[in-house]
């Protein structure tokens, strides 16, 4: 029994260090990256002029009256 914490510890240690880099991992590859990518090619074709002009036209803006 002599010692049993701190050997159970270092195991505990370890395998928490090991979860924890794999679902950090994990996330950015599953997730970031991917949303990432997806802000990148929405905002290569993104005409922020033209969304202007359809909100204005849709009434959306109080200090930019429809026409």
């Amino acid at each position: 029994m002599r010692g049993l914490l701190a050997r159970r510890m270092k195991f505990h240690l370890l395998g928490a260090f090991l979860v924890s880099m794999g679902s950090a991992s994990m996330y950015k590859f599953g997730v970031a990256e991917p949303r990432k990518r997806a802000y990148a090619e929405f905002y290569k074709k993104y005409d922020p002029v033209k969304d202007f002009e359809a909100m204005k036209a849709a009434g959306v803006l109080e200090s930019a009256p429809p026409k």
